[in-house]
């Protein structure tokens, strides 16, 4: 998901070009404003943490880019990608190492396992949005 700072200050070509860079593919795309029953779902794991009321208000504060990304490992190649939770930890060369400087407005989500990304998948798409396909480089990105 590209964030609603993310979406603000214009980087959502920015984060796709990665993603597919890398080799990854997009089977569904949503530019939206999450309502603030979707944010809660998605974020449910945090709900008795500190910064939970602070996270929904945001990502309800404007339209974000969620998206379902396919490939070999893709849910660790995400995370790779997107660097360090806190920007100031993340590697120059990740989304949050090169764009963003505070934990807070740090420009992107990724999911931390399969079985999140399956829930999260759920919450922001039906089974008919997203599309199967192949790349027509998928034979020289995989064994």
């Amino acid at each position: 998901m590209v964030k609603p700072d993310g979406v603000q200050r214009g980087l959502v070509g920015e984060v796709i070009s990665r993603i597919e860079r890398r080799g990854l593919k997009i089977t569904a795309i949503r530019m939206n404003t999450i309502s603030y029953e979707m944010a809660k779902k998605h974020y449910a794991e945090h709900a008795q943490k500190p910064f939970f009321k602070s996270l929904i208000d945001f990502i309800t504060s404007g339209p974000s880019v969620s998206m379902v990304v396919e490939g070999k490992n893709a849910v660790s190649v995400m995370r790779a990608i997107n660097g360090a939770t806190n920007p100031v930890n993340a590697a120059t060369g990740t989304i949050r190492g090169d764009l963003a400087l505070d934990t807070g407005r740090n420009v992107v989500h990724a999911s931390d396992s399969p079985e999140s990304a399956d829930r999260e998948i759920g919450i922001h798409f039906k089974d008919l949005e997203i599309s199967e396909y192949s790349r027509i480089d998928e034979t020289c990105i995989y064994e």
